[in-house]
């Protein structure tokens, strides 16, 4: 196995790599390129949260499409695993897994990411890697693996960074049902005064600094 990597950052490129799935071989982040991609991994097949977490993940595939996202799975496990898995989830949970599953039996993919869970072996963390259609890393959750993912989060997150970047705008806590200013969003703030007295007059405002709006 190769030697563990440092988790790549927010705002860096996803690394290059050829990985094999049960869709075939994929290149990332090329073959996702103009799109949006959520890479995340899980410890192992054949395991309850694990399996609980695929068919959430499929539940909301059309949501995630809609968004023009795709999803890939990745775990420390050959591909006949994966593809006996994703049958059994199919055949006695009536639930077609429609994504790719990186077979990362090596853990050379892993360990490039930096996933491979502290204390635990070989298994992978619960990570979850959002990728931009430039093939940015945009955000990254890193669950234990007793803690199983939260879907929505994550759609909800897909979203959000898309209407920052169409909007040039920020997100505020638990959107769109925010405590303060439900589903409006934020207005970078001023960088100098004459902006500054204009925001007070153009929108709401809680301050300059902080100032609010409808999404179009």
């Amino acid at each position: 196995m190769e030697n563990i990597n440092n988790i790549p950052l927010i705002g860096d490129r996803f690394p290059e790599m050829e990985v094999k799935t049960t869709h075939g071989v994929k290149n990332l982040p090329e073959d996702y390129k103009g799109k949006w991609f959520i890479l995340f991994s899980h410890p192992a097949d054949f395991t309850p949260v694990c399996t609980t977490e695929f068919v959430a993940f499929q539940k909301r595939f059309d949501e995630f499409k809609k968004m023009d996202a795709e999803l890939i799975g990745l775990s420390i496990d050959q591909v006949f695993s994966h593809i006996k898995w994703v049958e059994w989830i199919n055949d006695n949970l009536d639930v077609e897994i429609k994504f790719p599953v990186i077979a990362d039996d090596t853990g050379r993919v892993a360990s490039k990411l930096g996933l491979i869970h502290p204390n635990k072996g070989t298994n992978t963390v619960r990570a979850v890697f959002i990728v931009d259609p430039e093939g940015i890393v945009r955000a990254i959750l890193y669950y234990p693996q007793e803690l199983g993912r939260n879907m929505d989060e994550i759609l909800r997150m897909v979203k959000g960074l898309q209407i920052s970047d169409d909007n040039n705008v920020a997100v505020p806590a638990n959107w769109p049902d925010n405590e303060l200013i439900n589903d409006r969003v934020i207005i970078e703030p001023a960088s100098d005064e004459e902006t500054a007295k204009k925001r007070l007059k153009e929108h709401k405002c809680f301050d300059w600094w902080f100032c609010h709006k409808e999404l179009k």
